[in-house]
């Protein structure tokens, strides 16, 4: 791994942090959604309600014990697709950000911030960021690409802006993941021309899943096929690990759902005042769905706000406090008797 490794936090796997998290990027137009099932209703429910799906992104419990498939060999050399972004992860804790990207550097995008056309269409806007750096690595190989990531400091400190404060220090020092710790790890899922790939920084290169149909009238049909053979795909991952394990977390990089609400209020609005009505429930349900989504903005900002907040001069008052009012001695008391009865529980 990259001697940057150690300058990398992990962050938490949430679509408020990740949709904060890109749009830090410069990134517009685009949001994360999680995914609880991947049944045939779950996926048109998905693509109905956002209108464009770009890519999943899937965090999974690594276990290095249930070794490599054979059936599935990752692409290398001249079988990589020449236009298909693929970074090798070199940088510990940068896998969430590395698969995020993958999947954004390789979707329909516009890369420019200036072409307001796009912007008023709801088109992925890449922002100059990401544009400078899928420019500048265009011709790099994955190991490059992914050393490419992990010096960005522009990126670096985007993502490092979300992570936990700690409570204390090690030495002066922030806590990061240790051998000794669960590990995680992110991959991207994508649709690349009429195949979707599979996009793990710690293989050698992107795998092949299948192949869907690309040339459907609907883009949500287009969207609905590669999406299936996405399931097939992450369904057998899952089953590899059987019964002992489900921590698994599913997100979906889709198009900002508040562009699809306010271009039908936009279309109703228009409509009612051809004809000269004043009322219409559609629109007000367009209205209170567009209201909700501001809310649901309102509320990530609040909780990032929070993961981030350094609660420690806080926690050091209340204890000094308590401290002097005497009651310290006796809170500490109650709080390791509660501990130790939840531990006699558990046994």
């Amino acid at each position: 791994m990259s001697e940057t490794s150690s300058n990398w936090c992990t962050i938490e796997s949430d679509p408020g942090v990740f949709t904060s998290l890109i749009e830090s990027f410069g990134v517009k137009n685009v949001e994360l959604s999680e995914l609880y099932s991947l049944d045939d209703d779950s996926l048109s429910n998905l693509v109905d309600e956002f209108g464009k799906v770009y890519g999943l992104v899937f965090l999974f419990k690594w276990d290095n014990s249930l070794g490599v498939d054979n059936k599935r060999k990752p692409m290398v050399g001249d079988e990589m697709p020449s236009d298909l972004f693929f970074a090798k992860q070199v940088t510990h804790n940068a896998c969430a950000t590395q698969a995020i990207l993958s999947v954004l550097i390789n979707a329909p995008h516009d890369e420019s911030e200036t072409q307001s056309n796009d912007d008023e269409k709801g088109n992925l806007i890449l922002g100059s960021m990401l544009s400078s750096l899928k420019n500048f690595t265009s011709s790099f190989p994955p190991e490059l690409k992914g050393e490419a990531i992990g010096a960005s400091e522009d990126i670096r400190n985007a993502h490092n802006s979300f992570a936990r404060k700690e409570m204390f220090l090690v030495d002066g020092k922030s806590r990061f993941a240790t051998d000794d710790d669960d590990v995680f790890h992110f991959i991207a899922y994508v649709p690349h021309k009429e195949h979707v790939y599979e996009l793990d920084g710690l293989q050698p290169g992107p795998i092949q899943n299948g192949k869907f149909d690309s040339e459907s009238e609907k883009s949500n049909d287009t969207d609905l096929n590669w999406l299936k053979v996405a399931r097939s795909a992450i369904q057998e991952r899952i089953e590899k690990y059987a019964a002992s394990e489900i921590k698994f977390n599913l997100m979906a990089v889709v198009k900002d759902k508040r562009i699809s609400i306010e271009s039908k209020i936009d279309t109703f609005s228009s409509v009612m005042k051809d004809s000269g009505k004043c009322e219409n429930n559609d629109l007000y349900n367009l209205e209170l769905q567009l209201e909700s989504e501001k809310e649901k903005r309102k509320l990530w900002g609040l909780e990032n706000g929070r993961r981030t907040h350094n609660y420690l001069p806080f926690a050091m008052e209340l204890i000094t406090v308590l401290a002097e009012y005497g009651k310290l001695s006796e809170l500490t008391k109650k709080a390791t008797e509660k501990t130790a009865k939840s531990k006699r529980k558990r046994i």
